[in-house]
């Protein structure tokens, strides 16, 4: 899943996509581990895919995620101001 993709779901999907995501990981481990799969890329794909998830529910809950975003954006009009000011 892309990461604009896990920004737009709300937060109980987001619970529920990890936990779907965790099993799927779980499953994959076992079979690689019983010989039955070789699935070593998809397992780096559903660790990153669960990083992925577990970072934009933190963003979410110190409230870093968009607000981030804007103060960057509200900070480059002021850094210009005083960059004509100082001339």
């Amino acid at each position: 899943m892309e990461l604009a993709k896990i920004r737009s779901l709300s937060d109980e999907e987001l619970v529920h996509q990890e936990k779907t995501t965790s099993e799927q990981l779980f499953r994959l481990r076992f079979q690689v581990s019983l010989g039955q799969n070789d699935g070593v890329k998809k397992i780096r794909e559903l660790r990153k895919e669960i990083a992925q998830i577990k970072t934009v529910a933190k963003e979410r809950e110190l409230g870093i995620g968009g607000a981030a975003k804007d103060a960057a954006a509200d900070d480059k009009p002021v850094a210009a101001a005083k960059k004509k000011g100082a001339r």
